[in-house]
This record gives C-alpha cells, structure tokens and sequence, in this order.
C-alpha cells in the first residue's frame, strides 16, 4: 500500500504544480496583480496574517503541547469555562482541540485573513496622507494592528461566547465578515479555493483510503460548531467592515453584499442553530437557523446600503445611523446570551470513593447525573435542569470546569479513553477503561476503571444481569464484586453457588451447570444441552 501511497502523493503534487505554473503563467503576478498587491502591502505580502498564524500555531505546539503530542493536546485547562477563571478566557481564542481543528481555522486565517488585510492595506488609502508621517499611517503599525486586533477579537468571542468553547474560529469568522463585505464576489470564490486547499491537505496526509461497510460511533458534525461563537465573530466583522468602508467610501453594490453574506453564512453552516440535551444527544433547528441567516443577510445588506437621510428626524437619527445601530444590537444581544453562563460557579460534585485526584481536577464516572454546566438556568422552551449526562467527568471548582469528556456510549464503543489535563507548564493523562459482559436477552454487565500514574482506581459497576436462557431449572446471573466478574447459578430465585467467571477456554462447574468460556463467549452446558448466556463486550 505505501508505494501507491506514494505514487499517488506524487501525482496529486506533480498535478498541482502544473496547474499553478499554467495559472501564473497567464495571470503574471509580477505584472498588474503584483504591482497592485505592493501598493497595498509591503512587499505583496500579508505579513499582519502570518504573524498571526505563527502566534496561533506557536501556542498549540509550546502551551498545549502540540509539539510532544501532536495528535493529543491539553485542551481542557484552555477553554472559557467561566468569568471567575480568567486563564480561560483569555486563551480560549489560542487553543484548539487537535489538528484537524487547528489546521482548518489556520487556513481559513491565511485566506480570509490576508484578503481582509489587503482590504485594510498597509499604506493609508486616504488622499493627501504620506506613510511614516503618524502612527496611523505607518505601515509597521499598521501591520502589528493586524494580529493585535485578531487576539482582542479572540478575547472577546471568548468571553462573550456560549459554554467552554475553544478555538480561533470566531476570529476567522470576523476576518471573513470583514472580507465578505468589502469583497463579497471574491470571498465567494476563496471560500471554493480553500476547499480545494483542504482536500489537497487531506489527500497528502491520506492518499489512499480502503473502506468497507462498519459500525461506527459518531456525533452529528453540527454539534461540534460553536455556533453562538461564529455568529459573534462575523456580526463584530460585518459591523467593523460596513464602518470602516463607508467611511471610505469603498463598498460594493448592495446585491453583491446580500450576495457574499448568504453565501458565506450558508457554506459555513451559520444556520445549524441547535440545543443539546444531555449525553451525545442534540436537537437542530435547521429551518430556523436558515431563516435567520436570510434575515442577517438582509440586515447586513441595509446597514451597507442605507442613505444619511433622516429616518427620525426630532432625534436626528438617520436611516444608516438606524440601520447599523440595529447591527451592533443584534452583535450585543447574541453576546448577553453567554453572560449568566460565564458567571456561574460551579462546584466539585464528585463521589467519595472511585475518582482521581490530579492536582486541582478530579475525574470520575457517573450515569444519569445532573449535567452542573448545562443545568444552571432554565428556559420556557429548554428545560435545563433536567438535562442529565453519563460517562467520564473532569471536574475541578478551581478552573469552574464540569465536562463529560467520554460520554457512556463513547466509551462503551471504544472501550478506553484518554483524558488529557494540565495547565500552564505541566500535563498529565488519565486513562478510562471499561471492560464488561452483554448478558444474552438482558443488557450488560460492565466496570470502569481509572489509571493515572500506574494506579488503578475502580469508578463505577453496573450491578448484575440475569441471562435469558433456563437450564434444568437454573439461571446464569452475571455480576461485579469489587470489579471482578462473578457468575451465580440459582434455582427458584435461591443462590446455590457463585465463583468468578472462568478465564478464557476454561471450564468451572457451580450449581450443577457446567461454565465454559470460549474465547470471550460463556456457555452453560447440563446434560448435553449447551447454550450461550454472555459474551464478553468487544471493542474498536
């Protein structure tokens, strides 16, 4: 397989390089483009953009460890769990939950970024004005504005976003809010051009892929968006961009705006407005959300094209005045919606016994407990309280964290998880496993244990199960003693043995039934009758 592999890297490369040979060729960037792109930024180059990716890919590989363990960063100590855990909003715009994460928001940086640079431009656009001769108009200024906008901009989708979230797609939002209104036909068009970047990305990494028909375990991909955070991000660009260039006089056609905006909104999923109710369950409102992306549209739109004649005219209000008044409303209140979660105070509700302590975390599993984050305020349409969750929790009343970080289902088809704690300058993991038995015609009976540091803690068992199946009058009930698997016979509901179930391809007698297990599958044999009562839980 890696010879083809490699061939098929190598074509994919060869293909690429003569198409952009063909394309520079013909367009001749030293030419028009080239001298058009100098006027604007030193040298042709959006160096405002790249130093902001290099601060972004700079904090995942030394803050989370990206560069020790790329595929695993420390993400949970970086995410905006509260007002009362300052490290968190101010790093939640930085970090990112892996690569996949990082590498899509360092693209859409690179080109959402560097168009709504060039729509800034380094040199002052304004008649009559000279660089160097201000702070305004020197274009080292005016380059170092560029990353220092994105981290306030991080900062603020931060702590004005709803739940822990993480990662710098708000910021990438708000430079394609800015570019889409100053720009829109052309964002369009990035906007297919960095999807053909990301499939090149993706086909280097993977060149061939071998499928088959399986079973998986997956969540919808919406429920992974943070999608109050875009939404703040790409108001607080489209507000920016509509100031900032009719100011200069410079925006589009308003069908070109409505044009970008909906365009823009829709590809990237601004629509997916969902709820989660507790574990890996969400409900979507797709119907809803895409009418109020027509709606965004059509504000955005109205704010860029308004006329300065008067709309109310005892106040002095003017119709632009209204219109991108009504933008920045629209900004606030999407943000007030996070405020009373970002206040909340959230204590260690951890068991006594089958956790582990790992500085200020603790980790523990639990089944059908009420979610501490999700459950602090109600809603007419969303009973909050009642939301429940089930798997491996972090907690730690320090850091304001409560998360399931492995969900029961997750870890049932998985069978272990790593969870990945830390903080600045130091990392650990702890490591989730379960184990169990799927008890024929009657459920599972399984344990979880927890290891850190070459310690093992039992955190949860669940009970005992009957088999379906009667033998001569007995059942087969499987059960966790001290998180070892036992195996009872009984007869009209009275015990008469119990002993541990025997190790793979070994036999045990207990009750007068006869206890074999073959390669994970029991079986229970009487007089010549054999029939299967569990198999041991397997994983992938």
């Amino acid at each position: 397989m890696e010879p083809v592999a490699t061939a098929s890297r190598a074509l994919l490369l060869a293909g690429a390089i003569v198409s952009v040979v063909v394309l520079i060729a013909l367009v001749r960037p030293g030419g028009r483009w080239g001298r058009r792109l100098r006027r604007r930024l030193l040298l042709g180059v959006p160096w405002g953009t790249l130093l902001t990716v290099a601060l972004v890919v700079g904090f995942y590989l030394f803050v989370q460890g990206g560069l020790d363990s790329w595929y695993r960063p420390v993400v949970i100590p970086f995410r905006a769990w509260s007002y009362f855990y300052p490290l968190g909003v101010l790093t939640a715009g930085l970090a990112h939950s892996g690569p996949g994460h990082l590498t899509g928001n360092v693209l859409g940086t690179l080109v959402f970024g560097s168009l709504a640079e060039y729509a800034w431009s380094h040199f002052s656009t304004e008649r009559g004005t000279q660089s160097f001769t201000s702070l305004r108009t020197n274009p080292f200024a005016r380059v170092l504005a560029v990353p220092a906008a994105a981290v306030a901009l991080a900062v603020l989708t931060s702590a004005f976003a709803l739940g822990p979230v993480v990662g710098f797609s708000g910021v990438v939002f708000a430079l394609a809010g800015v570019a889409v209104v100053r720009y829109p036909v052309t964002t369009v068009v990035l906007l297919a051009i960095s999807d053909v970047v990301g499939l090149v990305f993706r086909s280097l990494r993977n060149p061939v892929i071998e499928a088959s028909g399986s079973v998986g375990y997956s969540t919808p991909w919406w429920s992974n968006i943070a999608i109050q955070g875009h939404a703040l991000g790409v108001l607080a660009g489209f507000a920016t961009a509509v100031v900032l260039f009719r100011a200069r006089g410079a925006l589009p056609s308003p069908s070109r705006v409505w044009l970008g905006v909906a365009a823009y909104a829709v590809s990237r999923g601004l629509w997916a407005v969902y709820l989660f109710e507790g574990g890996d369950s969400f409900v979507l409102y797709r119907a809803a959300g895409l009418g109020l992306v027509f709606l965004l549209a059509a504000l955005v739109t109205v704010a860029a094209a308004a006329s300065p004649r008067a709309l109310v005219a005892r106040i002095d209000l003017s119709r632009r005045e209204a219109a991108v008044g009504l933008l920045v409303a629209v900004f606030l209140a999407v943000a007030a919606v996070a405020v009373p979660y970002n206040l909340l105070l959230v204590g260690d509700t951890a068991p006594e016994t089958g956790s582990v302590e790992v500085h200020d975390y603790t980790v523990f599993y639990a089944e059908d407990v009420q979610d501490e984050y999700v459950a602090a305020y109600d809603l007419p349409f969303y009973n909050a309280s009642g939301v429940t969750t089930s798997g491996v929790v972090v907690a730690s009343a320090d850091r304001q964290v409560w998360w399931t970080v492995a969900p029961t289902d997750r870890l049932a088809f998985a069978g272990e998880q790593r969870v990945r704690l830390g903080g600045v300058g130091w990392r650990s993991t702890v490591v989730a496993n379960r184990t169990g038995w799927n008890v024929v015609g009657n459920g599972t009976v399984y344990a979880v244990r927890l290891r850190h540091d070459g310690n093992e803690t039992l955190a949860y068992t669940a009970g005992s199960a009957r088999a379906e199946p009667t033998i001569a009058g007995r059942n087969v009930t499987l059960s966790t003693t001290a998180g070892y698997f036992t195996v009872a016979v009984s007869r009209d509901n009275e015990t008469l043995d119990r002993a541990p179930i025997p190790a793979r391809n070994e036999t045990v007698t207990i009750g007068g039934i006869e206890l074999q297990n073959e390669d994970g599958r029991l079986f229970a044999v009487r007089n010549g009758t054999r029939v299967r009562v569990a198999k041991r839980e397997s994983y992938r």
